[in-house]
Order: structure tokens, then sequence, then C-alpha cells
């Protein structure tokens, strides 16, 4: 079996948002006298991550060139880390190609993990084939019953549900963001649950269900007092139930998503933190 860095200490030595102390870190993990060849290249993958949430593309870029060949989990890693430099530096059209084989890569390898959290990267990055990656990442979800990867699934059903959203679809989105909750509620954190259900009132409020979405709100209020999110959707809704003219689209207002596609303690956000953590 290949030695491979296992992902509890990955959690660990991440930071999220503080990319600084990441690489920091990670950079001390590798030093460490007691790691295979394997796990310390592994390392440094993250760790040209770290370089490049800080900017330093091509630092990172370079720390990636070190490990060429690369094999197996490694081969996945340096093409996910790429992929993910060249978003960081606007590219886009590079970046595509990169994370697609990566994700061929993690298949092949049967490394669901790492196919997921690819998956979920292309389905926020390649906007037009969203909803795409996010149905082949709950198809590679589909075959697992970890726990902690299960917990992408509240992820992926978010990225739907906004994808149809931005589409104008509030009712498909609605659907989306209820299963957001559900998976959530079974595997998630309380941050992912919390978004999940805002994400849901705010469909209401786009449906024209106003008393729904201002019960869903008010929940939400109770258990966060301080949400910036919660009060500005319910000023909206307040404002709605007090008059609404005539012609006025009801999901306009407070916007779309205000939270990312994982809220800030989780690591799934993609150009921000690594995964999910357990």
């Amino acid at each position: 079996m290949e030695e491979r860095l296992e992902q509890a200490e990955l959690d660990r030595l991440w930071l999220p948002g503080d990319p600084i102390a990441s690489e920091e870190r990670l950079a001390d993990a590798v030093a460490r006298s007691d790691r295979s060849e394997v796990v310390r290249a592994e390392l440094e993958t993250q760790r040209a991550r770290a370089l490049g949430l800080q900017g330093r593309i091509e630092e990172g870029e370079a720390l990636l060139d070190s490990l060429e060949p690369a094999s197996g989990v490694l081969e996945v890693r340096v093409l996910l880390e790429r992929g993910r430099l060249r978003l960081a530096a606007d590219r886009l059209e590079e970046a595509v190609p990169l994370l697609e084989a990566a994700l061929r890569a993690a298949r092949r390898d049967g490394d669901t993990g790492l196919a997921l959290e690819t998956a979920l990267t292309l389905a926020e990055a390649d906007a037009p084939r969203s909803e795409q990656w996010v149905e082949e990442g709950l198809a590679d979800l589909a075959g697992t019953g970890d726990p902690r990867l299960l917990r992408f699934g509240a992820v992926l059903f978010d990225l739907r549900g906004w994808a149809r959203f931005a589409d104008g679809d509030a009712a498909a989105a609605l659907v989306s963001f209820e299963d957001a909750v559900r998976a959530a509620e079974l595997y998630g954190t309380p941050d992912q649950r919390f978004a999940a259900q805002w994400a849901v009132g705010r469909a209401l409020r786009a449906l024209g269900r106003t008393t729904e979405a201002l019960a869903v709100q008010r929940r939400l209020q109770e258990e966060r007092p301080d949400a910036r999110a919660v009060a500005a959707e319910l000023a909206e809704l307040e404002r709605s139930t007090e008059q609404r003219p005539t012609g006025t689209d009801p999901s306009t207002g407070s916007g779309g998503r205000p939270f990312p596609t994982a809220p800030p303690t989780d690591g799934a956000v993609p150009g921000e933190t690594h995964t999910i953590e357990s």
C-alpha cells in the first residue's frame, strides 16, 4: 500500500484564513527527520498552495516543479495544486484542464477524497459547467460510507443550489438547498447547517413565500443574533411585507450567497483552505 500523508494531520496543519501561518507550519512538518520522501513531497504540495494564497504564484509553481515527475497520490496533488495556482493567477483556461487531469488521476487511483476535493474546486471555478461537476462529485460521494467525506454532500448541494439560483430557477435552488440542510444535519458542521438553512430562506423569499422565509430567518437570528446576513435578509423580508410595489421582483434585495461554499471554519473553500476539516 502506498504510504501517504494522513488527512487528520493535514487538517491540523492548515489554519483556515491564514496562509502565512499555514505555510510556516507546513514547512516545519516537512523538516521533520522522521518523514518519508513521499509524505514530505505531499506536504510540499500544500506549502505550494499556501504560497499561492499569499499571491506568491511563481514560488508555488517552482516548488511543484521540484516534485516532478510525480505518480500516484503525489501526481494528483501536484495537478490539483497547479490548477489552484492558475486559478489564483486568474488563468482559468489553464486551470480547468489541470483540474480535470487531477480528477481523472484521483478516480484512476480510487482516491475518493481527492476526487471530491477536485470536483468541488472545478464546480467553483468552471461556472458554465458547475452543475456537471457537482453531479460528478455527488456520484463519487455515493460510493463512500466515510462520514468525513460525506460532509462534502452539504457543500456540493449548496453549490448546485446557488448555480440554479444564479440561473433564475429559485424553485430548483430550494430543492438543492433543502438537500444541503439534510446532508449538513447528518454529516456536516453547525456552520454548514446554518448556511444551508439561510439559503433555504433566501430561496423562499425569491419564490414570494415570505411568511415561510421569515420563520426561517427568525429561527436563525435566535440561534446567532450577530449574523449580519440574517439581519440583512430579515430587513428585506420585513420591507416586502410592509409594501411591495406592483412588478417588484421578490428575489432582489440582499443578493445571493453571503457565505462561502462552506463556512469559514471548514476547509472546503477553494482558494482559501485545503479541504473539509475532520
